[in-house]
């Protein structure tokens, strides 16, 4: 059900603030999920209830490893299409174009040099 394994989140309660009263100050209805491998945090104290809470922190959790698996996967496709890129072989026109701008560079520094 969960992308993670139980022993990779680290589960924390601690009390909420806001209002609520006595209820609130008694109990620890906060629910701090920690994902250890990547250290996503998520912290939720939306409802009084610690139950919803921790639904809520969960999904949350899962929702933010699946952007960053997403990110990750596009980081990677970037890197790919970049090398691919790189290492095209240049066209004939292009390479004529190139070679053509190099010559005429070489006779500009040719004609800078001293008269003997």
């Amino acid at each position: 059900m969960y992308p993670w394994r139980p022993n990779e989140v680290e589960e924390v309660f601690c009390r909420s603030s806001g209002p609520g009263g006595q209820h609130v100050n008694k109990v620890s209805t906060a629910v701090t999920l920690r994902h250890l491998p990547t250290g996503l945090s998520v912290r939720v104290s939306t409802s009084r209830s610690q139950a919803r809470n921790r639904v809520e922190a969960t999904r949350l959790l899962a929702a933010k490893l699946e952007a960053a698996a997403v990110a990750a996967r596009q980081l990677h496709l970037a890197e790919v299409s970049k090398n691919r890129r790189r290492k095209a072989k240049r066209s004939r026109t292009t390479k004529r174009r190139l070679v053509e701008s190099k010559r005429r560079r070489g006779e500009m520094k040719q004609l800078r040099k001293k008269v003997s």
